[in-house]
């Protein structure tokens, strides 16, 4: 068991939260005061104002961010029968939904280059059934709007994003969550725009999907003790939605600031690039969110290993997470689909490469560079000879 002190943690929520801690307080002592916590104004509130500065028309809160896939899709009228394409590289989250609405989840691999879904890849899975494809916004950066659209328009596919990662993430003049039908989003505690404990919200500039979806979350009544859908309990806590909406305003902030700290790990980690260590490439400019931050450990260049490597930096006090370690296909809970070993040949080899490094608003420059001088550090001495260590 590792005792090292934590000198450099992988999120710190403390520093987000200490500035704002007052306005936090009195948000959630206003709705202590009002009593309205269930679908009260807050949510109201937060509902719509995320939308908006997510280029969309309507938001529905729900109780976390599966529950906005599930019955996103299932607003969007996926239903049992039918086939949708979601990447094998993804966390189980976005699979587990597709298979609660009834649907058959068609997996296919990703880029390896920027870990999204290859879009010719998925071309090759469509069928007849196929009715959806899930485009998944992994670590912040937005899949190609502009490819998607072409891809839905050409083969009259419905686009549902799961923008989980991707809070106002941009590229090529979108914004997560504006591209497609509906989009999930995610408020773990963790991510860009978090609650204080679960929740999500699904996006849509569909009126009737986000009629559906209202009713959907609250058992499926169309009005009270009036049930015309097979609904559910999920709705987004009035104290969660008062949180996220004190939150909000520092987003864009927030976001730029992940950026920054990106750009900056990006250029201290150039010298290591012939070490077999590189960035998860980013296609997305200054429009991408970086709620993660992670790197490949090539094995075939690199002479140290990932798993070696993150335990030599948990034992420097650096902590690292990995996103993520089993693709979906290969989850033993998913064996029923059929899917084996070498099906998603990119999303294994990144799965077993990939290292996610502290990411936060708030990490500091000195910071930064401590955490690339450890990883320059553990290299081999003939490497570390090559970058004049």
């Amino acid at each position: 068991m590792n005792n090292t002190s934590i000198r450099i943690p992988f999120v710190d929520l403390q520093l987000q939260h200490q500035p704002i801690q007052a306005q936090l307080q009195n948000a959630i002592q206003a709705v202590l005061e009002k009593g309205d916590f269930v679908l009260g104004q807050s949510l109201q509130d937060f509902e719509a104002a995320f939308a908006a500065a997510s280029g969309t028309e309507y938001g529905v809160g729900v109780a976390s961010g599966t529950d906005a896939i599930t019955l996103g899709l299932q607003a969007c009228n996926i239903e049992p029968g039918d086939e949708v394409i979601l990447p094998a590289n993804t966390f189980v989250a976005t699979l587990i939904g597709v298979l609660r609405t009834g649907a058959k989840p068609v997996l296919v691999d990703c880029d390896e280059r920027t870990a999204l879904i290859d879009l010719q890849a998925a071309q090759k899975a469509i069928t007849p059934k196929t009715k959806a494809i899930i485009p998944v916004h992994l670590y912040g950066q937005m899949v190609s709007p502009k490819q998607l659209l072409d891809f839905s328009n050409t083969y009259k596919l419905l686009i549902f994003e799961d923008a989980a990662q991707a809070h106002l993430a941009q590229r090529e003049g979108y914004l997560a969550g504006s591209v497609g039908k509906a989009a999930a989003f995610s408020f773990y505690p963790s991510k860009n725009l978090g609650a204080f404990g679960d929740g999500g919200i699904v996006l849509t500039r569909d009126l009737d999907v986000a009629e559906k979806m209202s009713r959907l979350r609250n058992y499926g009544a169309s009005q009270k003790y009036v049930h015309v859908e097979f609904g559910t309990n999920s709705r987004l806590d009035t104290l969660q939605a008062a949180v996220l909406l004190q939150k909000l305003p520092y987003l864009p902030s927030w976001n730029q600031q992940r950026l920054r700290i990106a750009q900056q790990y990006d250029t201290e980690l150039a010298p290591l690039a012939p070490c077999g260590i590189t960035p998860i490439e980013n296609h997305s400019n200054q429009g991408h969110a970086y709620h993660l931050y992670v790197i490949r450990i090539d094995d075939s260049t690199s002479a140290i290993e990932r798993q070696q490597l993150q335990e030599q930096l948990a034992n420097m006090g650096i902590q690292t997470g990995i996103h993520y370690p089993i693709p979906c296909h290969l989850q033993p809970a998913f064996t029923n689909l059929g899917y084996k070993i070498g099906d998603f040949p990119h999303a294994e080899k990144l799965a077993q490469q990939i290292l996610s490094l502290p990411m936060y608003p708030g990490l500091t420059n000195s910071q930064i560079q401590e955490v690339i001088a450890a990883i320059a550090l553990n290299l081999r001495a003939d490497q570390q000879k090559l970058l004049c260590i």
